[in-house]
C-alpha cells in the first residue's frame, strides 16, 4: 500500500463511485475546483487515485458518494493510507434537476460536502454483520417489490378473464389462494365445484380463514362474468406461470428473512432494541443497519434525530420565525425510524398518546409520526449508549402514563 505524502496546501477529495470507473475531484480549502479525473474501479486504480490526489497538496479527507461494495473497497484503501473517509448521500431528484447531473459534478459535490461539514462522516468500512444486514434487507425489499408487481399482474389477469378467485381469500399471495388457482386455474375447471368439494379443498389445504365452504362458494359464484374469454389452455398456462412466479418470490422472501434473523442474532447490539414495542425482524434490521451507525458517531439524541430527519428545522430572522420539514437528512434512517414509530403506537400506550396529542394539535399523520420517532430516538439513544436493553417496565414515561 502506498504511503507517499506531499507538502502543500490542504486539499479535500470527492469520489463518485460506479461499477467500472470512479470519478474523483479535489478542491482547495476555500472550495475552488482544482482538478478531476476518472479512475478504474480496481485496487490499482484506487491507489493511483490516492497518489493523484496527493500530487495537489496535503489530503485531509475524502467524501465518497455511493454506499455499495465499490465504495466500501475504496474506503478501505483510503483508510489504510491514513485518510479520513466520509459518506456522502447521493443527491435527491429535486437537487439533480436544479444543479444538473454528471460524474464531475457529483465528485465535486462530494468534496464540498466534506469541506462544509454536510457529509455524514460514516466510515465506508462497515462492520461485517451490519453490512450483511443492510444488504440482505435491500435484497428483501427488491423481492417484495417484485412480488407486489407479480400480484398486480395476476390480479389484472383475473379481472379480465377469471374474476371469481380475485377476492375469494384475504390475499392473492396467501398459500390458500395460490393452491386454489393451482387446482382451479379457469372458470371451466371450477364449473363443477360444489359445497362438498370446496369443503374438501379447504380441509386438504388447512384453510384458517374462518369462512365456511358455503360462504366461499357464494362469493365465487357472485363474481362478475369475465369481459373477455381466452381459450382454456391459454388461460391455464398464464395463471400457472404467475402462480409459480409468486411462489418463487415468496420462497425467496422467506429465505432472506430467515437469513436476516440469523444475522441479527450475531449483532452485538440487537438485544438492546429487540423488545421495542412493534419492532419486528425487518424493522429491527433497518434500525441497526441505518440508525445504528448514526448513534455511534453523534454526540446526542437530538443530533441523531436531526440526521434521521425526525427533528424539524427552525428558521428565525428578525420577527419572522418558522419550523419546517428537514429535507437534509439520511432518508434511509428516516424510513427506518418512522416505520418503527408507526408500528410502536399500535402496541405502546405511551407512543399512542404522543401520536394522539400531536394529531389533536392539528398535526398531519406524517408530522405526528415524526414526533413519535423523535421521542423514541431519545429512548433508543439511552439504551444504545448505556448498553441497557429496552424494557417497557423500566420506561419512566410509560410508567407515568400507566399510573395516571
Amino acid at each position: 500500500m502506498t504511503s507517499m505524502t506531499h507538502d502543500g496546501p490542504q486539499i479535500t477529495g470527492g469520489v463518485d463511485t460506479h461499477g467500472l470507473t470512479h470519478h474523483a475531484a479535489v478542491i482547495d480549502p476555500i472550495g475552488r475546483h482544482l482538478a478531476d479525473r476518472e479512475f478504474p474501479a480496481t485496487i490499482r486504480g484506487y491507489r493511483d487515485l490516492l497518489d493523484w490526489m496527493r500530487t495537489h497538496g496535503t489530503l485531509v479527507a475524502v467524501g465518497v458518494e455511493g454506499t455499495g461494495a465499490y465504495g466500501a473497497e475504496l474506503a478501505r484503501v483510503l483508510t489504510a493510507a491514513g485518510v479520513t473517509v466520509a459518506d456522502v448521500d447521493r443527491p435527491d431528484r429535486k437537487t439533480r434537476r436544479m444543479k444538473g447531473k454528471s460524474d464531475p459534478i457529483d465528485a465535486y459535490a462530494a468534496a464540498t460536502a466534506v469541506l462544509s461539514g454536510r457529509a455524514t462522516g460514516i466510515p465506508k468500512s462497515r462492520d461485517g454483520v451490519v453490512e450483511a444486514v443492510r444488504v440482505l434487507r435491500i435484497a428483501r425489499r427488491s423481492a417484495v417489490k417484485a412480488r407486489t408487481q407479480a400480484m398486480n399482474q395476476i390480479r389484472g389477469l383475473l379481472e379480465q378473464h377469471w374474476p371469481g378467485p380475485r377476492n375469494l381469500f384475504c390475499s392473492l399471495v396467501s398459500d390458500i389462494a395460490l393452491n386454489f388457482l393451482t387446482d382451479y386455474p379457469t372458470p371451466q375447471a371450477a364449473a363443477r365445484l360444489g359445497e362438498a368439494r370446496m369443503a374438501a379443498f379447504c380441509k386438504r389445504h388447512a384453510y384458517r380463514g374462518g369462512k365456511p365452504a358455503s360462504a366461499l362458494l357464494a362469493r365465487l359464484r357472485s363474481a362478475p362474468v369475465a369481459p373477455v374469454s381466452l381459450p382454456t389452455p391459454v388461460l391455464t398456462a398464464l395463471i400457472t406461470a404467475q402462480v409459480q412466479l409468486l411462489r418463487s418470490l415468496q420462497a425467496t422472501i422467506t429465505q432472506l428473512e430467515t437469513t436476516i434473523k440469523k444475522c441479527l442474532a450475531r449483532h452485538p447490539r440487537a438485544v438492546l432494541l429487540a423488545r421495542l414495542p412493534g419492532v419486528g425482524t425487518i424493522n429491527l434490521a433497518q434500525l441497526l443497519a441505518e440508525v445504528g451507525p448514526i448513534l455511534d458517531r453523534v454526540e446526542s439524541a437530538e443530533q441523531a434525530a436531526a440526521e434521521c430527519g425526525a427533528a424539524p428545522v427552525t428558521k428565525a430572522s428578525g420577527k419572522a420565525h418558522g419550523v419546517y420539514f428537514r429535507w437534509a437528512a439520511n432518508t434511509r434512517a428516516r424510513k427506518a425510524v418512522t416505520a418503527f414509530a408507526h408500528n410502536s403506537r399500535m402496541q405502546s400506550p405511551w407512543a399512542a398518546a404522543l401520536y394522539a396529542n400531536a394529531r389533536a394539535r392539528g398535526k398531519r399523520n406524517p408530522h405526528a409520526t415524526r414526533i413519535v420517532a423523535r421521542a423514541w430516538l431519545r429512548v433508543i439513544w439511552a439504551c444504545w449508549h448505556n448498553a441497557t436493553p429496552y424494557d417497557p417496565d423500566n420506561h419512566p414515561a410509560t410508567q407515568r402514563l400507566k399510573a395516571s
